[in-house]
């Protein structure tokens, strides 16, 4: 499970530019909270060029879950949208990042309409 998570973000900091963040700018930290546990991960978004940190820093949004939901969203197993909806992820600051970032995380099999860049690297 943290093997794919660890993948996405590594992934994530060796890309170094992302095209479909290129008009978003600001940080997002991802807090995985399983039991008394916490892992944070921090991504910084300046106009498309990334940047991830394993930190527990201020950012202007604050994506939290659990591990295992994670690894569902980064592997498209699992809409980060319809956890939101279903109360299983929160959020918290600028919402405007949430929607801007869900561009990065592959569709869930068996969707329909465009596929998302991290779709057809899950594959």
């Amino acid at each position: 499970m943290a093997d794919a998570i660890t993948r996405f973000f590594e992934d994530l900091d060796r890309r170094g530019f992302e095209p479909l963040l290129e008009k978003a700018s600001g940080t997002v930290r991802f807090d995985l909270s399983e039991g008394a546990r916490t892992t944070h991960w921090l991504l910084a978004i300046e106009r498309g060029r990334l940047r991830v940190d394993q930190e527990d820093r201020e950012a202007d949004t604050v994506i939290g879950t659990s591990p295992l939901l994670f690894e569902q969203i980064v592997t498209g197993r699992e809409d980060g949208i319809a956890a939101l909806l279903r109360g299983d992820l929160t959020v918290s600051g600028d919402r405007r990042l949430l929607v801007q970032v869900e561009r990065i995380f592959p569709s869930p099999p068996g969707s329909r309409g465009p596929q998302r860049v991290g779709a057809r690297e899950a594959s």
